[in-house]
């Protein structure tokens, strides 16, 4: 299993109209071969943060997906960054 994990931090004022155009990405994404789950999310405290939390089944689906990554209008938004890929070895159910 692989998780895609972190966040961005936008434009002031701008945060709204970039997870806007995230839905149609969000909606693909869970119905790529391999998803186990996709949110992309407005931080609660931060007004120009957005979470990233991605699980897939395996590195291959991740590539697979992924293509050619974030737009240009939607990079344009973004100021910085901070997501990771991380391969899990191992789970433990909480629920």
């Amino acid at each position: 299993m692989v998780i895609v994990s972190g966040h961005l931090i936008v434009a002031e004022g701008v945060r709204d109209e970039y997870l806007a155009g995230c839905a149609d990405v969000v909606e693909q994404a869970r119905r790529a071969p391999g998803c186990l789950d996709f949110a992309i999310s407005a931080d609660l405290l931060d007004p120009g943060r957005i979470n990233v939390f991605e699980r897939w089944d395996s590195q291959a689906a991740v590539e697979e997906f992924r293509g050619g990554g974030t737009g240009d209008d939607q990079g344009a938004m973004i100021t910085s960054a901070s997501v990771s890929e991380y391969d899990v070895t191992g789970e433990r159910r909480l629920t």
